[in-house]
């Protein structure tokens, strides 16, 4: 199986993030101190030019505060939606 950062699946997942991110009132640098890491990087999960990371993605969650578990369910159901498992 071959995974990209640019699936419809992994998408749909950066969408939810940014979604949370922005229901916070957070901006990609506030979210970004919070993390302890540099904007830059926020802005690229969330624009496609990076892939996430397990790790990163528990992190961001508990950093906006959002059920890691529904956005795993939003991707686990996409890929159930096109049939990939």
């Amino acid at each position: 199986m071959k995974s990209s950062p640019y699936s419809p699946d992994v998408e749909k997942l950066r969408k939810w993030l940014k979604q949370k991110r922005e229901e916070q009132g957070l901006s990609i640098r506030a979210a970004a101190a919070m993390l302890g890491r540099h904007h830059s990087i926020i802005g690229k999960i969330e624009q496609e030019r990076k892939k996430i990371d397990i790790l990163e993605f528990a992190e961001y969650c508990a950093v906006l505060n959002a059920d890691p578990h529904e956005g795993l369910d939003i991707l686990l159901n996409s890929l159930r939606s096109r049939k990939k498992i």
